[in-house]
């Protein structure tokens, strides 16, 4: 049998879903560096205490972790305790990323499913958020636990991230091989509150289905740990959707499945007022999930798999940078 050609025909143009890993890859990358990069250049400050240049002040040292290079020793023989200088921030930044890879993602009509738009998502920030000394983290939230992958910096960093992205375990990937009990988005959050030791960005792609209350009157149980994450860090909420989310085409007799639970139900679309009790419970869930992200004080990206997630995330940057020019007083700079 003839080796088979890793260049896809040009007759037949395969969907993301239908490339390798490394070809999906090289796509997502020419499309950010072609289409959005310089997007977020110059559009953030410096939000962490990275290696600087200006003094704010002094703390005490702490073995094993200060270097004894950075030592104040002025404070220190006034206080007869040894104190290490602090600077302020330079332009580093650290990014983590929550990505929901839970079975309720698995889902997708359109050329990508959720999950590959969410690994567009990270692809996006990672290629634009890249820079010296800036640094990316992981959590990913899998059908069989939640998978941490360390904050680091490099290009080979990236691509490593998004091929364990690509290659997260899917639902029934291990049946029969006693899977971990499931987390929920809410434990995900407080876990990465617990890694985001310094002030950051925060990104969080999901559809935000867990943990989402029957009633709009209750919060959402994600609501609190994300709140918690937003009074330290930046917060950027990912929300991907499907359009057979939103609306049920008139199809004649389907078999619903719940991905989180596995139940079945049969549903017959000809039904017109059945259509639109859906489309209508489809909308105040959206919308549920909109003003449960805007309490917990998180910016917020919706994206869609049947749209151009290009065009969403420009609109989406430019937004940010007129918020931006009319919170900053005139005549004042500091974006980094």
């Amino acid at each position: 049998m003839g080796r088979r050609s890793p260049t896809p025909s040009l007759a037949a143009d395969p969907t993301l879903t239908d490339l390798t890993p490394d070809q999906r890859l090289r796509r997502l990358e020419l499309t950010v560096t072609r289409r959005l990069d310089g997007l977020l250049h110059g559009e953030r400050r410096g939000l962490l205490p990275g290696p600087g240049s200006e003094p704010a002040g002094s703390r005490e040292y702490r073995p094993g972790e200060d270097e004894v290079r950075r030592m104040d020793w002025s404070v220190t023989a006034r206080t007869a305790v040894p104190h290490v200088r602090e600077v302020e921030a330079d332009r580093e930044l650290t990014t983590w990323l929550l990505v929901d890879a839970s079975p309720s993602m698995e889902y997708g009509t359109a050329e990508l499913d959720k999950r590959e738009l969410a690994v567009a998502a990270v692809a996006t920030i990672g290629f634009l958020a890249a820079g010296p000394g800036n640094r990316l983290g992981a959590q990913v939230l899998t059908p069989y636990g939640l998978r941490r992958v360390p904050a680091r910096s490099g290009r080979t960093h990236l691509f490593g991230l998004l091929r364990a992205l690509l290659a997260a375990p899917r639902a029934g990937d291990h049946a029969g091989s006693g899977a971990v009990p499931a987390v929920g988005l809410a434990d995900a959050l407080a876990e990465v509150r617990r890694v985001a030791h310094r002030r950051g960005l925060v990104v969080v792609v999901s559809d935000f289905l867990d943990g989402l209350p029957d009633d709009p009157g209750l919060p959402a149980h994600w609501e609190r740990p994300l709140r918690q994450l937003s009074v330290r860090h930046q917060v950027l909420a990912v929300e991907v959707t499907d359009p057979r989310e939103l609306e049920l085409p008139d199809v004649g007799l389907i078999t619903l499945v719940d991905p989180e639970t596995g139940e079945h139900r049969e549903v017959w679309t000809g039904d017109r007022h059945l259509r639109e009790r859906y489309a209508a419970a489809a909308t105040a869930q959206r919308d549920q999930v909109r003003h449960a992200l805007r309490r917990a004080g998180a910016n917020h990206l919706a994206l869609r798999t049947d749209r151009d997630w290009t065009v969403d995330i420009v609109r989406h940057v430019h937004a940010q940078r007129r918020l931006a020019a009319m919170a900053v007083p005139s005549g004042r700079g500091g974006a980094a």
